[in-house]
C-alpha cells in the first residue's frame, strides 16, 4: 500500500484544543459530545476524545458507529448525529446509545424495534430547525411530535437540538438559543418528565461562550472542527486560543516539467463538466503530485511553500505552478498543503489516503 498521499496528524495539538474547549465549556456546565464524522471516526483520533473529557461521541455514519463500539471499544455515548433512515434503524437501536430524531415515523420506528431488542429506555434528541433549514421540526410542529412520543413505550426524549451554519449559513445567537430553551421547557410541560439536554449547536457556537451571551439553558455542544482544527468555518475565523496547523497533507510529485501555460486546441468541457479559465504566463514549471478530486476538494488546500500555485485537479493528478518555488524540486520530492474542513472530511474518509498521526 502507498505511503503518499498521507494526511499527517499532529497529536499534541489536537488534544490541547480538546482540553482546552472541554474546560472552557465545564465554566459553563455544558458537556461535549466530540463529532466524529468529519475525519471518518478515525480511531486514533477518536481516542484523544476520549482522553480529554468528550462526555460521548457523534457520528453521522452507522458504520462509523460500529467501528468504535466493535473495534475501537468506545464506552462513553455514542450518539447517531443523523436522523436514522428507516433500514438502518434496527442497528442504530444495537450500536447506537441515542439518535437525534425529526419525523414521526422515525420514532415510531425506533420504539417497535427497542421492543425486538428489549431496550426499555432508548433516548433520543429532538432536532428543532431554528432557521437553517436543515433537519428538525418547525417549532408549530412541537404538540404533533410530543403526541408521539407519549405513544411510544421504549423511546423516550432526553432533550432539544438545533444546528447552526451547516446548510443555510444562519448563525447561532442568545435569542435563538433562548427560544430552544423555550421549546424545551414547552415539550416537557408536553411530556410531562424533564429534558435533560439542550444542544446548542457546533462550533459556531463557541464565540457566544467567548463573549459571555450563552444561554444558561444550553448544557451541551457537538464539537467537531473546533478541536481538528482550531477553526470556524461559519465564523470564517480561526480560533485563537486553539492550535491550527493540525493536519497537513504531504504528497509526491510525479511529473515535473516545463509546459506552456495554455492548453493547447480546440477548447471544450473538462472531465467534470466545467470549462476552465487560463491565463497566458508563457511557458511555467508545472508539478503533478499524486492526489486528486477523488481524495480530496482541492479548493480546501493551501501550499505551505511559498511559490508553490495550485492550478486545478483531475480525478487523481493534482496540477500546479511551481516556477517560483524556492528550492529545486525533482521527481519523488513530497509537498504539503494545509487543509480546511471539507479537505479533512474528504481526506480522511479516502481509501487512497493514508492517515499518520503524529506525536
Amino acid at each position: 500500500m502507498s505511503l503518499w498521499p498521507r494526511l499527517m496528524v499532529y497529536h499534541d495539538k489536537i488534544a490541547h484544543n480538546a482540553a482546552r474547549i472541554v474546560s472552557l465549556c465545564r465554566q459553563w456546565n455544558i458537556g461535549i459530545y466530540g463529532v466524529t464524522k468529519g475525519i471518518c471516526a478515525q480511531k486514533d483520533i477518536v481516542r484523544i476524545l476520549l482522553e480529554n473529557g468528550c462526555e460521548g461521541v457523534a457520528d453521522s455514519r452507522i458504520e462509523n458507529v460500529y467501528r468504535m463500539k466493535k473495534e475501537m471499544g468506545v464506552t462513553i455515548p455514542i450518539m447517531m448525529l443523523r436522523t436514522p433512515m428507516l433500514n438502518e434503524v434496527s442497528e442504530v437501536v444495537e450500536y447506537c446509545d441515542s439518535s437525534v430524531v425529526s419525523e414521526v415515523e422515525t420514532i415510531r420506528a425506533l420504539d417497535q424495534e427497542c421492543s425486538f431488542h428489549g431496550k426499555q429506555d432508548y433516548k433520543v434528541l429532538l432536532m428543532i430547525d431554528l432557521g437553517d433549514l436543515r433537519e428538525g421540526i418547525w417549532p408549530d410542529e412541537l404538540e404533533n411530535i410530543a403526541a408521539a412520543f407519549k405513544k411510544c413505550r421504549y423511546v423516550h426524549c432526553m432533550g432539544v437540538g438545533a444546528n447552526f451554519a451547516c446548510f443555510g449559513g444562519i448563525l447561532p445567537s442568545s435569542d435563538k438559543l433562548r427560544e430552544l430553551g423555550r421549546l424545551s421547557q414547552q415539550l416537557e410541560g408536553l411530556l410531562g418528565y424533564p429534558m435533560k439536554l439542550c444542544s446548542g449547536g457546533a462550533t459556531s457556537s463557541l464565540s457566544l461562550l467567548e463573549d459571555g451571551t450563552m444561554p444558561r439553558c444550553v448544557n451541551s455542544l457537538r464539537i467537531g472542527e473546533g478541536i481538528f482544527l482550531g477553526t470556524d468555518s461559519s465564523g470564517m475565523r480561526v480560533i485563537p486560543y486553539l492550535h491550527q496547523g493540525t493536519m497537513v497533507l504531504e504528497t509526491e510529485i510525479i511529473e515535473i516539467k516545463r509546459k506552456p501555460s495554455l492548453p493547447q486546441g480546440r477548447a471544450m468541457a473538462n472531465a467534470f463538466g466545467e470549462i476552465p479559465a487560463f491565463t497566458d504566463r508563457g511557458w511555467r514549471l508545472r508539478a503533478i503530485t499524486a492526489v486528486g478530486r477523488q481524495d480530496v476538494k482541492i479548493e480546501g488546500l493551501a501550499p505551505l511553500e511559498k511559490g508553490i500555485e495550485i492550478l486545478g485537479a483531475t480525478s487523481d493528478h493534482m496540477v500546479l505552478d511551481v516556477e517560483e518555488s524556492e528550492r529545486q524540486l525533482h521527481v519523488g520530492d513530497r509537498l504539503h498543503f494545509s487543509v480546511d474542513y471539507s479537505a479533512m472530511l474528504a481526506l480522511t474518509t479516502s481509501p487512497y489516503v493514508s492517515v499518520h498521526m503524529i506525536r
